[in-house]
Formats: C-alpha cells, structure tokens, sequence
C-alpha cells in the first residue's frame, strides 16, 4: 500500500513537471536573475534621469485574464504573469526573465525596461503613455533605436497570430502590434473582453494593494509581519481582510452532575501554536493572496512591554528646554519648520573613568603616530626671502619676463612651524541595532566605545578641538543627543566616563542629528571643519522616516552642511551601505569599515587622511 502511494506521487509529480514545462511560454535555459543584475539597473536607472531615492526591487506576479491554449489550462499556468511597472517609491522589474530563447535579448530587456522607468511620469493610459516614453527614449537617445528594433522583432515573433483570436482581440493585437513597431502611430486601442498578451517592453499600471496595510493591524504587527532572520523580503503580496469573531451567546442546557471541578476544567485554546513555523516563509511565497485578520497569536510563557521611554528616574538627564528642528519632505518638495523636537542629554551614572587598560597601548601607539602632525612644518612659497629657490615662482617670472609683463613676487621658499587650523565633531549612532553582536565576545555598541575612546586620546594629543556626540531618536517627538565632550571641555576621565556609559538607544533619525551637529560645528572659529558620523545602518525610525523619507531628509542636511562650509564624511560598517550612502553623502563622502572590529584603529587614520593638506 506504501510503495502504491509512492508511485502514485511519482508519476504526479513526473506529469506536473511535464505539462508545466510544456504548457510555459518562457525558456528556461536562457533565464537572467533580477538579483544579478539589480545593482547595475540601479545605475543606469539613475544615471539616465531617474529619481535617485527609488529603489529597484522584485515584482510580485499580477492576474491577468488571458486567452490560454488547452496545455496552458491543463496545467494551470499563464494565470499569472511577472510585469514591470513603477512608482514614486521603487521601480519593480521581474524577478527573473526568460521571455526570449537568447540571454542577451532578456538582460537587453532588463536594461530597456530600467531606460524606460528612467523617462516615465504618472500612467494615465497605458498604450499611449508607453508610446509617448518610448519616442522620447528613442528621440533622445538614436543609438537605441537598433537595440529598440532587435527586441521587437524578436517579441513579435512570440505574440499570438491575430487569424487565430476572435475579432476584438485580433483588431487588439493588431495595434499593440503597429504600437511596437511605430511608437505614437496608434491613438485608440480596440476593446476586448480578454487582456492582451503581455507585452514585456512596457510598462504596467502601478500595483496598488488592498486596503489593509500593516499600519490598520494595531501594535503587534511589526512583530507579526517580521520576515524570519536571514530570510530576504519577496515581491509584494495581495492582502485581503477578513473579521474572524467567535460567536457568543446564546443557551446552554447542562446537567449538574456532569459539570468539571474547578481543578479539572482549563480553558485551552486549541487553535493556537506558539511554536515558530520554519516553512511560513516559503508557504507565504507561495500564496498568490495573503488574508489578514486580527486574531493574535502571543507567545507562551511570555511578557509583551512596550514602553516608549524609560522612567525619568533613570532616564540620561536631559540639558535645558528641546530644540526645534526643520525637516525636509521630498514628496512636498519643502522643508517643514519646527516638525523635530532634539533634546540633548548626557548620559546618567556616568561617573569619572580612566582609559580601560586594555586600550592603553592601542592608544599609546596611535599617539605616537600622530606626533609628527602636531609639529608639522610646511613650506611656505613665493618669499621674499628664505632657504631655498622657488623654481615654480621663478619660472613665472622668467615667462611674464619673455612677455613684458614682469610682476613683483618673492623667489623663496621657507619652511615654517604651521598651527593645524581644524575642528571635529563626530556624531556616532547608538541606535538599538548597536546592540546587535559582532561575534562571542563584543557588540557593536562596545566597538564604537572603543572607537570614541581611542579617537579622543589620538585628538587630545594631537591638540585638534573636537567634540563627541551619540544620538538615537524614537519618532520625531524624541530625537536624542547625548553630549559626551564638547568643544569647550576638556577631554579627562569624565569624557571618558560618558563614553563609557553609552547604551544602544531606539532608532536612526540621522537628518536632525546632523542638522544640530551642523550648527554646533559652526559656531567653531577653526578654517576647516570636519563632521564625521559614525553608523551601522541606513536612517529609520517608527514614523514616516522609513525607506526614501529618510534618504531624501538625510540627503538634504549633508547639503545643508556644504552649504555652511562643512566637510561632512560617514562611516559605516554597514555592508549595504554602497546601495544608499552614495546618494547621501556623494561617491567620495563615505567608506566602509568591512571588520568593524578593526573599527577602533581605523578611526583615528581615517581623520588622518582627511585632515591632511
């Protein structure tokens, strides 16, 4: 009876495969992965006119009620198919094409696609706006055309014939059809009961949601809808909701003798599991529809808390009233006046400490390398007088000479004692996932004190002014900034004290922590100054600042602080950081740290060679 049930899974299994395959319009053999492509369409999206804070991601599969032929119903399939289409959050490509027989033609498709998303406005209609971009692409770009036409043919070839389609869809093909060919030629599109083909080389309307979303499901639901550690997020998913309410009421007829004692009776719900599923996520990939309800599931033997912030009793002690704080909205296109609250701090118990032995002869060390720059000499050109000739300033004057032209200049060169004439304030983000572990023994949060700690004896040495901030927030109504030195304190055993009492705070609010570490950074009289930030992720917070939000804000204030003068420069161990920090920061405005355990070390060289002339 076993083996019976066996074979029979066998051969199912041997059928679906086989109908599958023949029933699909793709080639398999010639597939290209989103995944190894994403990057370099990311690029090339931005690089032709896209705007810089969209992402590109996978696209989920959409329903489309096609003509299928008897082996495409037989098996099921071409229900679904993979579009591309965009919006002003992220560009959705499918997540992996295999639309034509060569692999060339899909990642010509790929890059098309990102092309096209690049001239794209709001969708209006979706024959004569794809036409529209088309021709623009086309006009402003000739070299495209040949690459253009290669695809086209060779998605004609592929499309149905319109003699085997009843009329409606065949007048329908016959323009999509004239529309591929000659972008602009087709104003009206014939109605048809059934939807077209895909056509691969468009763009499809935006695929909005239903109306539930994660914000309606109440405070579980970060917690429920979290993706599984070291699980990547797929395509978007259709959600419906449902109410799902157990009935109440009514009568109940029992006999006496037949009641539980109170030791025996236990109401149990039986419908609960508080054990973790490890197949949920490749189940939910699975769904085509997701169906959300407002059942909770808690976990036994647990306490759920959540406590915005902790007791003011041992709370860090707040110093004077909150500042007021303006914050930028890319989607109004303005700056929003007084929108954060920042309230600075210093941290509480933290008492007086000396450098941890442990750190003693890392910091010696850096101390000793640092030496030279505190005595640097500099040669000082075009003197009237000094120790050597100035061959530069003297063959000026030997051409404007030749010319007629002979100005008064100085011939020398000499060397002088020179005063580093810089500032620094490093602003370092204790948000929570700071307390995320490096390995067995240490923390993010630990690497970063050791960080400040070094960094502190190698600038205190030095003679540089400097300063030292962490900064957390939670929501807009608290952005926290913990002063650990200021530039008119002394760097002594109560810096040291505060650096040493840092704890992970909430999250990433990173634009109004730059927006006050500008301003306290420029009220330094110093020629040059330096702000660095230190961080171990993108910005983010509970609110709106999720995703493009915090980009774009973050953004902003670097420019800010451009614009006063500053040289703004980030540091991260973040090994994603090359998908956003080069939009916030510049190609030049940042570096990763690929063993933030080296993290302690590689700070004080870092302000090396950024400070050097």
């Amino acid at each position: 009876m076993a083996f019976t049930v066996e074979l029979e899974e066998w051969v199912g299994s041997v059928w679906h495969r086989f109908i599958t395959r023949r029933a699909s319009p793709d080639f398999p053999e010639a597939r290209v992965e989103l995944a190894n492509q994403q990057r370099l369409l990311a690029l090339l999206f931005r690089a032709m006119g896209g705007a810089n804070g969209i992402s590109v991601e996978a696209a989920s599969d959409r329903d489309l009620l096609l003509r299928r032929n008897v082996l495409q119903q037989i098996a099921g399939t071409c229900k679904q198919v993979p579009l591309a289409w965009c919006d002003e959050n992220s560009l959705r490509l499918p997540a992996s094409l295999a639309v034509f027989p060569e692999v060339a033609l899909n990642e010509e498709l790929y890059r098309w696609l990102a092309l096209l998303a690049a001239q794209a406005g709001q969708m209006r209609h979706w024959g004569r706006d794809n036409q529209r971009w088309t021709q623009r692409l086309l006009r402003r770009y000739p070299a495209l055309r040949t690459r253009y036409k290669r695809l086209v043919d060779a998605h004609l070839q592929l499309r149905p014939d319109p003699a085997s389609l009843n009329r409606s869809e065949a007048a329908l093909e016959r323009a999509l059809c004239q529309a591929l060919r000659e972008p602009g030629s087709v104003e009206h599109f014939p109605r048809s009961e059934r939807a077209a083909w895909p056509l691969p080389l468009w763009l499809y309307p935006p695929q909005h949601l239903a109306s539930p979303q994660a914000a309606d499901l109440g405070e579980d639901s970060e917690e429920s809808l979290a993706t599984p550690p070291g699980e990547q997020k797929g395509g978007r998913k259709r959600a419906t909701r449902i109410d799902e309410s157990t009935r109440a009421g009514g009568l109940l007829v029992v006999r006496l003798e037949n009641l539980f004692s109170w030791t025996e009776h236990v109401d149990l719900d039986r419908w609960s599991d508080d054990s973790e599923d490890p197949d949920a996520a490749r189940v939910a990939d699975d769904l085509d529809e997701l169906t959300l309800s407002r059942t909770r599931l808690r976990k036994g033997g647990g306490l759920k808390l959540h406590l915005d912030l902790p007791p003011a009793d041992v709370d860090d002690i707040p110093l004077g009233e909150g500042i007021k704080l303006p914050e930028w909205d890319y989607r109004k296109q303005q700056m929003q006046d007084a929108f954060v609250n920042l309230q600075m701090m210093v941290p509480r118990d933290c008492e007086a400490q000396p450098l941890p032995p442990r750190l003693k002869a890392s910091a010696q060390r850096l101390r000793r390398q640092f030496e030279h720059l505190r005595n640097d000499r500099q040669w000082l050109r075009q003197q009237t007088q000094g120790s050597e000739l100035d061959m530069q300033a003297w063959l000026d004057f030997h051409v404007e000479r030749e010319h007629g032209q002979c100005a008064e200049r100085g011939l020398f060169m000499e060397q002088r004692q020179t005063r580093r004439d810089l500032a620094c304030l490093l602003l370092a983000d204790v948000s929570m996932s700071t307390d995320a572990h490096l390995n067995d023994e240490h923390r993010i949060i630990d690497v970063i004190r050791d960080s400040l700690l070094l960094f502190g004896e190698t600038l205190s040495g030095l003679g540089d002014d400097f300063a030292l901030y962490g900064f957390s927030s939670l929501r807009r109504q608290q952005v926290r900034l913990q002063e650990l030195k200021s530039f008119t304190q002394r760097y002594d055993d109560h810096s040291r004290g505060r650096i040493q009492g840092l704890k992970p705070g909430y999250y990433t609010r990173m634009g109004a922590a730059i927006r006050q570490a500008t301003q306290l950074l420029g009220t330094s009289r110093r020629r040059s100054k330096l702000l660095l930030l230190l961080t171990d992720g993108k910005p983010n917070d509970l609110d709106l600042y999720e995703g493009r939000y915090g980009v774009e804000d973050t953004r902003e204030a670097v420019l800010e602080a451009r614009r006063q003068g500053l040289t703004p420069f980030c540091i991260t161990i973040d090994r994603e950081a090359g998908d956003y920090l080069p939009y916030m920061f510049g190609a030049n405005g940042y570096t990763l740290i690929r063993q933030p355990e080296q993290l302690p070390l590689r700070l004080p060289q870092l302000y090396r060679q950024l400070t050097q002339p």
